[in-house]
């Protein structure tokens, strides 16, 4: 077993080169919208999941009872979400946004970039996935854009992989925020 620090904020444990776990690093923001969700699953959803599955069986023969089955599986998938949420957060850890490095693109990094092709300029801030939210302009780092500008510094062109080929952006600007 050897552990590896990835550059970008991600620390594994790796056995036989075979990652078995990951820290994510989130701001206060995202870890307490993750935490919310969890709070809100088991405390709300698993009541209401429970109480679905005790009216279906009241109604009679479960073998051709499709409401409980139905509830079941919702309950299935309800476990699934708060189990994964659980994961999630164990290895989760809050990043102190003052002590990163400003001169790279790196996870929490606001990330001004310019189109070569068409000179849109864009500003993303680059999170973990489930901070992702485009609507406000945060981006996963895991996404393609993501994976491109990590550790880019202004001036460098991060080549962007899309489906039509490569897209190129200059990096402008790199801030914190």
């Amino acid at each position: 077993m050897n552990n590896k620090s990835h550059p970008y904020g991600i620390f594994c444990i790796y056995i036989n080169d075979e990652v078995m776990s990951k820290v994510s690093y989130y701001t206060a923001e995202g870890l307490k919208k993750l935490r919310d969700e969890l709070s809100n699953l088991k405390d709300i959803e698993r009541p209401k999941a429970s109480q679905a599955i005790a009216e279906a069986r009241d109604k009679g023969d479960l073998s051709e009872n499709a409401e409980y089955d139905a509830a079941k599986e919702a309950q299935g998938l309800l476990e699934m979400r708060i189990s994964k949420l659980e994961e999630t957060l164990s290895s989760a850890r809050l990043i102190d946004e003052s002590q990163l490095d400003t001169s790279k693109a790196l996870i929490h990094s606001t990330v001004k970039i310019k189109n070569q092709t068409n000179g849109a300029e864009m500003t993303y801030k680059l999170v973990a996935q489930s901070e992702a939210d485009l609507k406000t302009g945060k981006i996963s780092v895991d996404s393609p854009i993501g994976k491109g500008l990590l550790g880019k510094s202004v001036g460098e062109v991060a080549e962007i992989q899309v489906p039509n080929g490569i897209m190129k952006f200059d990096v402008v600007e790199i801030t914190r925020e």
